[in-house]
């Protein structure tokens, strides 16, 4: 597409656009007109900073002020997909309809990680996606894979699944896998969300080919990949701009400050289930008795067994999260 950085024409420089934030770079944006033309922006004041996925209303900068324009109002959002640690909030995109959470075989993931960001997912109603890369490996996919099983169980009611995980392997059969993923991207905007060495960039230059996104091999030494992306880009997959994909940088971390701990069984599926069922309206899931969760932790062969590391991580979140809202 037409990418336009320049002096515009002396008309159009008072008229206040509306357009599309497809990049971030600190506190400049790159703006997407209607048509197509992309242009370097920064935001108006202190306030009201852009986020990829926001629409703006912004303005072309007058004659001989330079060549950013400024955003003047970032229009209401559907939902924001961030995370929140004690120091900072990093907020990913906005208006998304899904998340692709990419995780893989190795570097072995993270189940905490993971967990959480499925958590700030249903926080904001976003339809979470798990993809688990790199099955090739056999071995170590088949362990990944088997730790995936409570995701892959885990029920919406009793019609479907709650969460769609999917086997990748993104350099040895990537055509296959681009047909598997279109399934589910096809008219979406849809984060692809993952640990650095996941394979985000590896994805990305499959499904649209000719964006150079960056790669880099993984640093055996600290079983972790490199940070490769260092800002959020938006991709369109299609000439109507109806399918896109936004690129995000690797974490390492996933703070999710801005909950309430008494909150957490309304994100975690597997626990809200039973939470409504305990003896006493407002039991933790912790110690209570006659608590419905506890029961069903390890409970082989029940429909709502709740895995063991499932109620490990809500009980550390919960205690995470307690302990924030005392300072």
């Amino acid at each position: 597409m037409k990418k336009t950085f320049g002096k515009q024409q002396g008309a159009e420089r008072a008229q206040l656009l509306e357009g599309l934030v497809v990049s971030s770079h600190g506190r400049h944006c790159v703006v997407e007109a209607a048509g197509g033309a992309r242009h370097i922006c920064h935001p108006r004041g202190k306030k009201g900073q852009a986020v990829v996925g926001d629409q703006v209303q912004w303005l072309l900068p007058p004659e001989g002020q330079g060549e950013a324009g400024t955003i003047e109002k970032v229009l209401p959002r559907k939902n924001l997909f961030y995370r929140q640690d004690e120091i900072r909030t990093k907020s990913f995109a906005a208006n998304l309809d899904q998340v692709l959470i990419l995780i893989a075989a190795e570097p072995v993931f993270s189940e905490s990680q993971l967990a959480r960001a499925l958590i700030a997912a249903e926080a904001t109603q976003i339809k979470p996606i798990i993809a688990l890369n790199k099955r090739d490996l056999t071995e170590a996919f088949a362990s990944g894979w088997q730790r995936l099983e409570p995701y892959r169980q885990m029920r919406h009611g009793q019609e479907k699944h709650h969460y769609e995980v999917l086997p990748l392997s993104l350099t040895t059969d990537g055509e296959t896998d681009k047909a598997l993923l279109m399934q589910y991207l096809q008219g979406k905007r849809t984060l692809v969300l993952g640990p650095s060495g996941s394979g985000k960039s590896t994805l990305i230059n499959l499904l649209i080919p000719g964006t150079n996104a960056a790669t880099n091999e993984i640093s055996q030494a600290l079983n972790s990949g490199k940070h490769t992306t260092t800002t959020t880009s938006w991709y369109w997959m299609d000439e109507t701009r109806e399918t896109a994909l936004i690129d995000s940088p690797g974490f390492q971390e996933f703070g999710l400050r801005h909950l309430q701990p008494t909150d957490l069984p309304k994100y975690m599926p597997d626990i809200g289930a039973l939470a409504d069922q305990c003896k006493f309206y407002n039991c933790t899931h912790l110690h209570e008795p006659g608590c419905a969760v506890m029961a069903q932790v390890e409970a082989t062969g029940s429909e709502h067994c709740i895995s063991a590391n499932r109620y490990r991580i809500y009980g550390d979140l919960f205690d995470e999260l307690s302990q924030e809202q005392r300072y």
